[in-house]
């Protein structure tokens, strides 16, 4: 990893904070296979999936409910007992998180919301690198929380142990189909799959494209690009543990030859040690070390309120902290505070979501939550006195825009109270 400081650390930060997933060159590619699947339905799914995927030519679409409990018997027990306690700490932590209904009543008018499922969603799980039974929890537990109805699953060459853990979720449809092809699939519909409201997950540079092109017709929750981990580690504010820093950047380091990993700190020190550790650590680790030689960086500040500025600019994915810090982060995907916060137990088992914005999108929206498979409608009832309360008002803006239909709507009614 590189040590970058003053003038050439913060045009670093310039450059990082601009970045972007580079998406524009696959567009007209990614157009063909969505218009494909638009237009020719089931066929042009089945044969980009047979070219890609690995779908064999008379292989249903969608897996068997049988097929999913067998590979959850199949399962081995310590595994079985992961996936059972990674779920149930994501489902409690869903439902704290879940949007309320709500009434509140003043002078004759009662204000309040509603919160309403989505009826419909697909959850993309990745199948690349490495089957993410994780995103599979993230993706498909707040949708329950929430009470969707129907949830589809789609992955491409889904494992043995990605089905298990649809199984143990109760997941009743799940399609192996992926890429570009899975999302205009579910944002249009096919014979096999029907179309949902909207799409949630991470993917690959073809998935994203996809979900960007099909968004004005089928929401989608945001556009996740490659992995970003950033540490803001001040030796003055906090006990700066190099191993535990090195071991956290190496570990998002290895999702993706694009990862983004960073360490903030005030000390040339510091920096050092965990440079040594990086290298240690990253042997053996082919992926983590391109990214890291590509993408890694240690930038040192000169004091502790340009490292938080710093952080904040890149609005990273995934941010550490000492808990003196915390107050001052104001875009992040995700934070982790103190030494023993790995950024791991936030990718599996400690509850909150791992999918998280990325490419400086943590700039205005969080990660993935029970919010995200829910509507909120405001709900408004008035009584005559309330109206009548309120009418003045109403009567004069109105007109002042124009819209007499408007005033009169509430001036007969207060004449009628």
């Amino acid at each position: 990893m590189r040590i970058v400081s003053g003038r050439a650390a913060d045009a670093m930060v310039e450059r990082l904070a601009a970045r972007g997933a580079r998406l524009s060159g696959l567009e007209p590619r990614v157009r063909r296979i969505v218009d494909g699947v638009r237009r020719g339905g089931e066929r042009s799914l089945r044969r980009y999936s047979e070219r890609w995927d690995g779908l064999a030519a008379k292989q249903s679409l969608r897996v068997g409910e049988e097929e999913m409990a067998t590979a959850w018997r199949m399962l081995a027990p310590q595994l079985h007992k992961a996936l059972s306690q990674a779920s149930q700490n994501i489902r409690r932590f869903c439902e704290w998180q879940k949007p309320r209904d709500w009434m509140r009543t003043r002078g004759g008018v009662s204000l309040g919301q509603m919160v309403r499922p989505l009826e419909s969603v697909g959850c993309y799980v990745p199948g690349g690198r490495h089957p993410l039974v994780s995103t599979l929890l993230m993706t498909v537990i707040p949708a329950q929380v929430a009470g969707v109805k129907n949830i589809r699953v789609v992955s491409p060459k889904p494992s043995a142990e990605l089905l298990a853990s649809a199984a143990m979720l109760g997941v009743r449809e799940f399609y192996r189909v992926g890429g570009a092809q899975a999302i205009a699939a579910l944002a249009y519909g096919t014979k096999s799959i029907p179309r949902v409201d909207k799409i949630v997950g991470p993917g690959n540079a073809y998935v994203t494209v996809a979900k960007k092109l099909v968004s004005f017709d089928c929401a989608i929750d945001f556009l996740a690009g490659p992995t970003e981990a950033v540490i803001l580690s001040d030796p003055q504010s906090d006990s700066a543990v190099p191993e535990f820093i090195a071991a956290d950047l190496v570990a998002q380091a290895e999702h993706d030859p694009e990862a983004l990993a960073v360490l903030i700190t005030t000390s040339r020190e510091l920096a050092r040690s965990v440079r040594k550790s990086v290298a240690q650590f990253a042997k053996g680790n082919p992926t983590a070390l391109e990214s890291l030689r590509a993408r890694g960086a240690i930038l040192v500040a000169a004091s502790s309120e340009q490292g938080r500025e710093w952080a904040n600019r890149l609005a990273p994915e995934h941010i550490t902290v000492a808990a003196e810090d915390l107050p001052f982060i104001q875009n992040a995907g995700s934070v982790f505070v103190g030494n023993y916060s790995a950024q791991a137990a936030g990718d599996y088992a400690s509850g909150p979501n791992h999918v998280l914005p990325t490419s400086g999108q943590a700039r205005f929206r969080g990660g993935l939550s029970v919010a995200d498979f829910v509507k909120v409608i405001t709900v408004q009832q008035l009584s005559a006195k309330g109206l009548k309360r309120i009418a003045p008002a109403i009567e004069c803006l109105a007109e002042a825009e124009g819209l007499v239909a408007h005033a009169k709507s509430v001036r007969v009614r207060c004449e009628h109270a």
